[in-house]
């Protein structure tokens, strides 16, 4: 029979995740100038290295534009884009240093990012670890995103510490964070592949990762 409660908890959950979210910026997190972004190494003393583009709790779409070398509003037309769903429940970015070759079958840009901590600014560099990989096809095209926390304990609102961690302490939160990117673009827009672990997510960074 089914848990009648489930529906409650999935909502609670929810709740606890964007308060996470829209909670105050750390003042642990940094920035650098926007000349050092396309300088920064993938990997960083045993963690991945993070650019936030999208601060958890907010739902206007910014990309970093390398060749600006700064961070713009993603654009329909002459509108900035907002997401019209939900707030993004994490911190959303890229891992520097990577590049999905579309020689290589990649579509052109750095690998995706969502590190589940307290609100973050744009432009905000943070050393993470994954707990994660969530694989999706957004309209066709395979679109990875890794799943990460800090790598400062001090900054953790979850303490996974690796993928089945996540999935027996914290799986309503993994569960929301899938159904979100599965929602976010309209219905029927993402399609759901599967989820990989920890260390499937480092063989995507080592894989993707521009040589310096």
């Amino acid at each position: 029979m089914q848990n009648q409660n489930s529906p409650r908890l999935a909502i609670t959950s929810l709740l606890l995740l964007f308060l996470i979210g829209g909670c105050k910026p750390s003042s642990e997190s940094k920035q650098v100038a926007s000349a050092d972004y396309n300088s920064l190494t993938a990997i960083a003393e045993d963690a991945m290295q993070a650019v936030i583009e999208i601060p958890a709790g907010t739902n206007h779409k910014i990309e970093y534009d390398k060749k600006a070398q700064a961070f713009l509003p993603d654009s329909i037309g002459q509108e900035g884009r907002v997401i019209d769903f939900l707030p993004y429940p994490g911190n959303y970015g890229f891992i520097a240093g990577t590049l999905l070759d579309k020689a290589k079958g990649g579509d052109g840009d750095p690998l995706d990012v969502l590190v589940i901590s307290e609100s973050l600014p744009t432009g905000t560099v943070i050393r993470v670890l994954p707990i994660g990989v969530l694989l999706l096809k957004d309209r066709g095209e395979e679109d990875t995103k890794i799943i990460a926390i800090p790598a400062e304990e001090g900054l953790q609102v979850l303490k996974a510490k690796n993928f089945i961690d996540f999935m027996l302490r914290y799986d309503q939160a993994r569960l929301i964070i899938e159904q979100w990117f599965m929602a976010y673009k309209g219905l029927g827009t993402m399609e759901f592949i599967r989820w990989e672990d920890d260390r499937y997510a480092w063989s995507e960074v080592k894989k993707w990762m521009v040589k310096q």
